[in-house]
């Protein structure tokens, strides 16, 4: 990773930290005439097998906090490998008020994966050097944990007294950690035994949410 994108992903990460800072802060000083708590289901992915739940609890007139997770279960999905498990928080704020209108907040997210990167995706051949031994990409996968960092943005409103539509989407700096294998032989592909390290800007999270208010 150069400096440069070293730097953008610290920049990135302060800032972040400071929404989330100023959301908690803020909320805290305000109270809140209502007290709405909300549980989630992410209709746009439960139709292909991921699982995707979350609660969002209003602290203030205009900030939320929401827990979520998601899961991806499959060992195999069109003969890739696509698990992955993740647990993360947002803090949001709403410019109308709490759970109603245009939103934006900071994203905590931690991941564990075992997946294939989308541009291995090919028959393509993989070799680090001339003297090292070459792997076909359509074979190679990825196994680690990552932390992300992250904004997310989107639009939320009423379709009853208790059904709520939330469309959103986040985007982040993933700073990750992996192991990558060889699936026919097993053999670690990328010439190292302990873990590398990446970090790149990343969108990580999105869909449709559909939401029951329980108070």
């Amino acid at each position: 990773m150069n400096l440069s994108k070293k730097s953008n992903n610290r920049k990135l990460f302060s800032t972040i930290v400071t929404l989330l800072f100023l959301q908690f802060y803020f909320g805290q000083e305000q109270v809140a005439p209502q007290n709405k708590t909300l549980i989630k289901g992410n209709v746009l992915l439960a139709p292909i097998g991921l699982i995707n739940l979350g609660v969002e609890k209003q602290i203030a007139p205009k900030f939320t906090l929401q827990a979520e997770v998601f899961v991806s279960p499959w060992k195999s999905f069109a003969g890739k490998y696509a698990q992955a498990y993740m647990g993360g928080i947002d803090g949001r704020y709403y410019f109308r008020e709490a759970m109603d209108g245009w939103y934006v907040g900071g994203n905590i997210s931690f991941m564990y994966y075992k997946l294939q990167k989308w541009n291995y995706w090919n028959d393509n051949i993989f070799q680090l050097d001339k003297d090292t031994k070459p792997y076909i990409k359509n074979n190679l996968y990825q196994e680690g944990f990552a932390m992300v960092f992250g904004v997310v943005g989107g639009y939320q409103w009423k379709l009853s007294d208790r059904w709520k539509m939330d469309i959103y989407a986040g985007v982040g700096s993933s700073q990750g950690f992996y192991k990558g294998y060889d699936r026919i032989s097993g053999d670690r592909y990328d010439g190292d035994e302990n873990w590398n390290k990446s970090g790149e800007i990343i969108p990580y999270k999105g869909g449709v949410m559909l939401s029951y208010q329980l108070k």
